[in-house]
């Protein structure tokens, strides 16, 4: 159990995976208040009031959930994205893709 002084994790991103990236990327910013921190052909990563949303192509990357963590680099090599962010992915015991980002990637980089 998780002491009440203990700093908890915190969620970067949610990742869903969509078939018409450019679609559905203006579905969620007709639909809610939200920034769109980048986006390309294949991915686009919306700003939310508390985390961020990753709308992505089938093939592209796995739907998954991606945490800011320290121990990123235990978990094997950090491969660097076309944001600047640098992660790895593990899966949970589910079969979850879940993508673990190096913390100064993510603090010098709006992009996600």
């Amino acid at each position: 159990m998780v002491s009440p002084t203990t700093e908890l994790d915190s969620i970067h991103h949610i990742a869903i995976e969509v078939q018409d990236l450019s679609t559905s990327l203006s579905w969620y910013i007709e639909k809610f208040k939200c920034r769109v921190q980048y986006s390309d052909a294949t991915w686009a990563l919306l700003e939310f009031g508390n985390l961020s949303l990753a709308l992505v192509t089938p093939g592209q990357h796995p739907p998954h959930i991606g945490f800011v963590s320290d121990e990123a680099l235990q978990h094997g090599e950090l491969k660097t994205h076309r944001d600047g962010t640098r992660s790895t992915y593990i899966s949970d015991p589910a079969g979850n893709a879940v993508e673990l980002l190096d913390p100064a990637s993510v603090a010098g980089n709006t992009a996600g």
